[in-house]
């Protein structure tokens, strides 16, 4: 006859003992007494040990991986920014034309979304041609510098 419903939980039964039930104090401590977390311990090996590492991880658990690409990372602003903080962006204003250089600002391409209203002249090291176009519609001007530069990494 089993009495597995009247059976009492181990944290129960021994809540007055210090050990619950493993023996001496240092056994069970903690993260300590495991060894670590995950692959925690595993190290470099002696080639005994390779083959099974290898099977189980496969190359890519010795050495470093993939590379860092030496692409120019591209700091891009919208049409809609320019358009709203024309006034306090601009270096001058000449001709009825907000001047924003935006290298200055920390930007590298100017990019077309949203709507411009106002009248500005961008100096920029590149810019979509949805950008371009919009604010050559409203009488505004696009400058690209290094653009010659540009062309040459593009048919590269």
């Amino acid at each position: 006859m089993l009495r597995l419903k009247n059976k009492r939980k181990k944290s129960n039964r021994m809540r007055a003992q210090t050990t619950h039930g493993w023996g001496a104090k240092k056994k069970h401590r903690g993260s300590g007494n495991r060894g670590g977390v995950g692959m925690a311990g595993t190290g470099k090996r002696a080639d005994q040990k390779k083959p099974s590492i290898l099977q189980k991880y496969g190359n890519s658990y010795y050495g470093k991986k993939g590379f860092s690409s030496l692409k120019k990372r591209l700091k891009t602003i919208n049409l809609y920014y320019i358009n709203d903080h024309a006034e306090s962006i601009s270096l001058s204003k000449e001709n009825g034309l907000y001047v924003i250089d935006l290298k200055k600002l920390g930007y590298n391409k100017l990019l077309g979304s949203g709507n411009i209203t106002k009248k500005v002249k961008v100096i920029c090291e590149s810019a979509s041609k949805n950008a371009i176009s919009k604010i050559k519609e409203h009488g505004g001007d696009v400058v690209i510098k290094n653009q010659k530069s540009l062309e040459e990494v593009s048919n590269a």
